[in-house]
């Protein structure tokens, strides 16, 4: 099939992202719409706070138009405390205005008289706020009263409103006194007494408008939640390694463009909305703010600052994490928010600070939308302010310095620092380590190779000492310093892989199976050696976008996105891998039928089960006819589905290189041209199946079968296996031993060495298979699996001896003894007798735990050291290394111990049968 390339695989995969991107939000639409319209509930909050403070200025004649104010006359004077004593014409006058209080005379307990105005202070004092102030008499003659009037100046707050003691109290008791005073030098208790007091006329006091007070704030928050939202995706995406999946099909630079673009049209259609809908919805609430600037001019300051931050948050999307990508949006709006406070003052947009404070100032997007912000608000502060038109952006207003920054300027920096965060997003995006800890050169950008993109010839896969190590680490903490050293996954890996052949990856977990395929595409950089695929190497990046155009992935661990459905998910990599538009949708139906997903296509992945989504990834991984396929561990399903899936990787396995991992045997043994084991990073063999089990396993297994008896006595008592027995033992000098037995069958594994015995052996057992009563003889190979566990064990005992790592194994005698990971002859120190005076040894089973490290299973019977065995390795420590004895008391005595190489060890071989029988004893004691 002929893929696109060149501009036209550009434009699909963009269009095929950006389609991506659509359906993802579109099925968000809770954050979408939150993204949206949260800036209707911010202006709402605005509009609130505003009316709820012009409802509060009701009862005030301040923030009203007072043309013709209403005269006050004779005011009432508050409660006054307890009686006096004083002159009967100043009680007479006290009683007068206590009597013709308007409104409500006052009583005369709260009334109190003193005879000197020191003996006032010293009450007020001892008694605060009790009283709202005193009236002081002086009688200098018959015809002349003086009077003074002591306030109390503290304001009291009553339902949130200051009451005025000049108003409250001071006027009301003047005109009182004054009153009273007149009439009582006249003589006349009913003259007329009318005094009153008004405001000046004047017109609204504007003392506070919520927009210019909080609005900078609220629109800072407004423009930066959409930020929040699209980071924490954006990461999320990154640290799932979404992103990684469409990585192993795409060439690097058409895809880095095509990603980045695809992200930022649709993002920049997002904040185009978010921007005209902040505008609408400030018009929609009167806010002259929105009313009188031009709608462009309000519009392109809203969408140029959130464009900005869109790039800003390129940058932290390739410097952080998802967990705490909300962290630093939050302190990008709190720098903002307290920039924004120093901005308000004109700083540093004034001819008192020099340019490149002014320039180091609006580099961060904040500050210049900050500023933006003042202008538009200085130009509609008052009633008679018109505002900013589009024609007058570049012009300063009437009353400012020739020198202003203009809201063109605004613009031009909005616009000039998008850029620059554009640029240092794709940079950053290169040079950082991502999750994988992949990583170009600081310089990658001036490498022609980057920029051509051009390869050398294609020829077969080879690798070629293929070495991946992973630093160390150094974590700091209270006092202590803790460092882990560089772990070794790959060790100098060497083969090649040819055409029209799977080749299995077998190993333990932690083998290095899953580094070597992130190794050859390219999701983990390369420590040493190299690798061709086709002629290119994968450790150049040119090799590498090369490589990315002719292979496909199936990854361990399934990457897809929830909101897509299988159908969108092969839609959208057949138009990033550049199949024609043409052939997208039946190649679609094709390899939903192939995994048998037809009829869950339309459904959406994050519905499917564990086995429908493998089913998924393996149909990913063979869209655009790849000439290499990675499948890291492509089955886990039912049996009927796992064997269809098996077909399929055998239909498909022409005109390619398959490279598989697994841990099934069965499914290796099936589907497998070529096994290699990995072992602690080392290719450990390589071959095919029987040439494995041949060189590995344990020898041949041979089952025997017994005749049914007609004999009631004989069925009783089952078959007589004493003659079978002697005649393995002593027949062709095989010296084989029964490892397995029941009553149906008996089982011995016949040796490697002794193959040539093997015609002469069963011509004589064919001779007496009716004495001695047998009806079925069956030979093989052992099993993969045995293999498998045999080079696992291997590779265990030869990392043990470095690492000295051990294991507990539990004794019939009831002891405990400490032997080296992977050992299978271990002599018991402590155990000569007369018997046995070279010690007695078991053999000792091994199997894999859930981790995939090996663990023991159980030992065989004891046994003698056989006589070959070297009298070195019951001394030395050398090659068993020491072992500790456990006595029944738990104490620790240390002694010599031994692990025996096999072989030595002379007699049959074990099998994996006989580690379930022997598993009894290691049960019955643990």
């Amino acid at each position: 099939m002929t893929l696109q390339r060149g501009l036209p695989l550009l434009w699909q995969q963009y269009t095929a992202l950006f389609w991506k991107n659509f359906l993802l939000s579109w099925r968000s639409k809770r954050a979408m719409f939150l993204q949206l319209f949260a800036s209707f509930f911010f202006i709402l909050l605005i509009f609130c706070i505003q009316e709820a403070m012009e409802k509060s200025f009701v009862s005030s004649t301040a923030h009203k138009t007072v043309t013709d104010p209403t005269a006050l006359t004779s005011p009432p004077i508050p409660r006054c405390e307890d009686n006096g004593n004083d002159t009967r014409r100043v009680r007479d006058i006290v009683d007068a205005i206590r009597a013709n209080n308007p409104g409500r005379p006052i009583p005369e307990d709260k009334v109190r008289s003193f005879a000197v105005p020191d003996d006032v202070d010293a009450w007020l004092m001892a008694n605060p706020l009790r009283t709202p102030g005193a009236l002081h008499f002086k009688e200098r003659n018959p015809t002349v009263i003086s009077y003074g009037i002591q306030t109390n100046s503290t304001p009291e707050i009553r339902r949130g409103r200051f009451e005025d003691p000049t108003f409250k109290f001071q006027i009301p008791l003047q005109v009182a006194a004054e009153r009273e005073i007149a009439r009582s030098l006249i003589g006349d208790p009913k003259f007329n007494w009318v005094f009153g007091f008004k405001e000046f006329p004047h017109p609204t006091i504007e003392a506070f408008v919520a927009l210019d007070a909080i609005g900078p704030t609220f629109f800072l928050a407004i423009a930066m939640f959409g930020f929040v939202l699209q980071i924490s995706s954006l990461i999320t995406e990154k640290e799932l390694k979404l992103r990684q999946v469409t990585y192993y099909n795409l060439v690097v630079t058409v895809f880095d463009t095509a990603y980045w673009w695809s992200w930022l049209t649709w993002e920049g259609i997002l904040t185009t909305l978010s921007a005209l809908l902040i505008v609408l919805f400030g018009m929609m609430f009167q806010f002259d703010f929105f009313l009188k600037n031009s709608f462009p001019v309000v519009f392109q300051l809203f969408m140029l600052f959130q464009i900005n931050m869109v790039e800003k948050k390129n940058d932290i999307h390739a410097i952080s994490k998802a967990s705490s990508a909300t962290t630093v949006g939050f302190l990008e709006f709190l720098v903002g928010f307290i920039t924004q406070l120093g901005g308000s003052t004109g700083f540093p947009y004034s001819k008192d600070y020099s340019l490149m404070t002014r320039v180091l100032w609006s580099l961060f997007p904040p500050n210049t939308f900050s500023q933006g912000l003042k202008l538009l608000s200085d130009a509609t502060s008052t009633p008679q302010d018109p505002g900013i038109s589009w024609s007058k952006r570049a012009e300063c207003a009437p009353n400012d310095d020739p020198d202003c920054f203009l809201q063109n300027d605004i613009y031009l920096w909005l616009l000039g620092t998008f850029f620059l965060w554009f640029v240092l997003a794709l940079y950053f995006d290169n040079i950082v380590p991502n999750a994988s800890r992949v990583r170009k050169s600081a310089f990658y950008f001036l490498k022609p190779g980057y920029w051509t993109g051009k390869g050398g010839n294609r020829v077969e896969v080879q690798i070629r000492g293929l070495a991946k190590t992973y630093p160390g680490t150094t974590k700091f903490g209270c006092c202590k310093c803790k460092k882990t050293a560089p772990y070794l996954a790959l060790k100098g890996l060497w083969m090649n892989i040819a055409k029209d052949q799977l080749f299995c990856l077998l190993g333990p977990n932690g083998a290095g199976k899953t580094t070597t395929i992130n190794c050859l595409t390219g999701i983990n950089p390369v420590t040493g050696g190299d690798a061709l695929i086709y002629g290119n190497p994968v450790r150049s990046s040119v090799g590498m976008s090369n490589i990315r155009k002719m292979i496909g992935v199936c990854p361990q661990f399934d990457i897809l996105w929830d909101a897509l459905s299988g159908e969108e998910h092969l839609r959208l990599f057949a138009s990033i891998k550049g199949l024609p538009p043409a052939s997208i949708n039946p190649m679609v139906e094709k390899s939903l039928a192939e995994v048998k997903l037809t009829e869950a296509g339309k459904i959406r992945a994050g519905s499917y089960s564990g086995g429908m989504k493998r089913r998924l990834s393996v149909a990913v991984s063979h869209i655009g006819d790849p000439k290499l396929v990675f499948l890291d561990e492509p089955v886990c399903m039912d049996p009927i589905t796992r064997r269809h899936v098996w077909d399929i990787i055998q239909e498909t396995k022409e005109g390619r290189a398959i490279i598989l991992t697994t841990h099934s045997m069965e499914e290796a043994g099936i589907l497998s041209d070529r096994i290699g084991i990995l072992a602690k990073g080392r290719l450990r063999c390589i071959g095919t199946s029987i040439r494995l089990k041949s060189r590995f396993g344990t020898g041949f297994v041979t089952n025997i079968s017994f005749a049914e008896s007609n004999n009631q006595e004989n069925n009783n008592n089952d078959h007589n296996d004493e003659p079978v027995k002697k005649f393995f033992k002593d027949m062709s000098h095989l010296n084989v031993k029964l490892v397995e037995e029941n009553k149906a069958f008996m089982t011995f594994v016949i040796p490697h060495e002794k193959e040539n015995l093997l015609a002469k052996f069963f011509d004589e057992l064919q001779d007496k298979e009716t004495e001695i009563g047998i009806s079925d003889i069956q030979l093989g190979l052992a099993t993969l699996e045995e293999v498998f566990l045999n080079i696992a064990r291997k590779a265990e005992l030869e990392s043990a001896a470095v690492d000295g790592t051990t294991s507990t194994l539990e004794l019939t005698s009831g002891s405990s003894v400490e032997i080296p990971v992977g050992a299978r002859f271990v002599g018991i120190p402590g155990t000569e007798t007369a018997e046995n005076p070279r010690r007695i040894m078991v053999e000792v089973y091994w199997q894999q735990d859930e981790s995939g490290s090996l663990c023991i299973l159980g030992h065989s019977p004891e046994m003698s050291v056989p006589e070959n065995v070297p009298a070195a390795y019951l001394v030395a420590p050398g090659h068993g290394g020491g072992v500790s004895l456990l006595g029944r008391r738990g104490r620790r005595q240390q002694v010599q111990g031994t692990v025996i190489d096999p072989e030595f060890v002379r007699f049959s071989t074990t099998s994996r049968r006989i580690s379930r029988s022997g598993s009894f004893a290691s049960r019955r004691f643990s």
